[in-house]
Formats: C-alpha cells, structure tokens, sequence
C-alpha cells in the first residue's frame, strides 16, 4: 500500500472497524457489512449539498426544454446550428452538465480508500480484522471469483443490475429530442457500468457501490418531483 494511503486507510480503519464493534451485539456475524452501509449513507449526507446542486441544475435543464424544443423545430433542418442555439441557452442561463456529476467525483476518495481497506491484510501494522466479517460466508475482502460459490455475489450484482436498470430508465426520460444517438446510447448502457466495477473490487466495495447507487437514484427521484 502506498504510504500516502497510510493515514485515511488507518482512519477508516478506525471508523469502520468502531461502528461494527458497537453493532455487533445486534448484527453478529454481518457487524462490518453494516457498518460499511452506515459509512455509506454518512458520506452521502455529507454531501448533500453538492446533491442539491446537482438536482438544481437538472430542474433548470428541465425548465429549458420547451424553448430547446422551439430551437429543435426553428433551426431543425441545420443541426448544427441548433447544437450552437441550446449550448448558448445553456450558457445564458447557468446550467451545467458537470454539477451533476460532482457528488460522484466527491465519493471517489472515499470510494478508493474502502477499495484499499478491503484488499490489504495489514493495517498500521494489525491484522486487518474488518477481513474476517462475511456476507451470507462470503468474505469482504473477497473479490469476483466467489461468485460460482456463495449467493452474495449473486444477490449483489442482481441488485446493481436492478439499480442500473431503473437508474438508466430515468435518465433516458430526461433526456429532449436534440439528445445525440451517443448520448441517448451513454444514458442507456453507463449504469451498468457499476457491474462491470463490482468484477474487480472486493466485496466490501461492491456493496458501497450498491448502497450509494441506490441513494442516488432513490434521491433524485423523490427530489425531481
């Protein structure tokens, strides 16, 4: 592990491995898979602000669709044109694509350090004791290739593949009729991103990856409302 990873991993340590001892009277054997869901759903109250901002913005972009639309059918035989049109209506009026992927980029530290957590058996120099708590005995640390042999990888990529699913849905619902192919395309398939990421990471962060997906995508529902 690299030593600058030394410090925040010893403290997620700290954190992760503190709650699950605390719980562990009520959840037994599944004290450190809880703990990871609570550490999960703190770090998106945390950012909640940079949510807010990022369903603002897609209010905003919603409010713009009937004059995107007057723009479609002004300018529809010069494309181009009506790409220049709305990107200055964007422009003019504040809204941004970007604002709604900070609460991602503002997880991957987070995401990273859990990723590091799970796949090193030493910490400060201890034995990494979160290693030892399961998912119906399949351990945290473990990565895909459990998948053949226990139901945990097969309960986990079932649920991401129903997240994914919804969450591409509502986003293909968003989207006007000057949306690219690419575009409509990227909203379709991206969600699913999050199976592919499950293959190649630890248990442990596979289920952060579920239980803040479904943050997101319960968020945005109940906020866009």
């Amino acid at each position: 592990m690299p030593a600058f990873l030394d410090a925040p991993v010893h403290a997620a340590y700290q954190l992760v491995h503190g709650i699950a001892t605390a719980i562990e009277p009520f959840t037994g054997l599944y004290a450190a898979a809880v703990a990871i869901v609570l550490c999960t759903l703190a770090v998106r109250l945390l950012l909640l602000p940079l949510s807010l901002a990022a369903i603002r913005g897609e209010k905003s972009r919603a409010a713009l669709l009937p004059e995107i639309r007057r723009i479609s059918e002004r300018h529809g035989k010069d494309p181009e044109r009506v790409q220049r049109e709305v990107a200055k209506l964007q422009s003019d009026s504040g809204t941004t694509l970007l604002a709604g992927c900070l609460p991602m980029f503002a997880q991957l530290p987070f995401f990273w350090v859990l990723y590091t957590l799970f796949s090193t058996a030493v910490v400060a120099g201890q034995s990494n004791q979160l290693l030892a708590g399961t998912i119906f005995g399949a351990p945290l640390g473990i990565h895909w290739p459990m998948f053949a042999s226990t139901p945990a990888y097969l309960g986990l990529a079932l649920l991401l593949a129903v997240v994914a699913f919804l969450s591409s849905r509502r986003q293909l619902r968003l989207l006007d009729e000057t949306a690219s192919p690419t575009a409509r395309r990227l909203a379709r398939f991206l969600p699913f991103g999050t199976l592919v990421t499950a293959a190649f990471i630890p248990l442990a962060a596979g289920l952060y990856l579920l239980t803040t997906t479904a943050w997101t995508l319960a968020e945005r529902t109940v906020l866009m409302r």
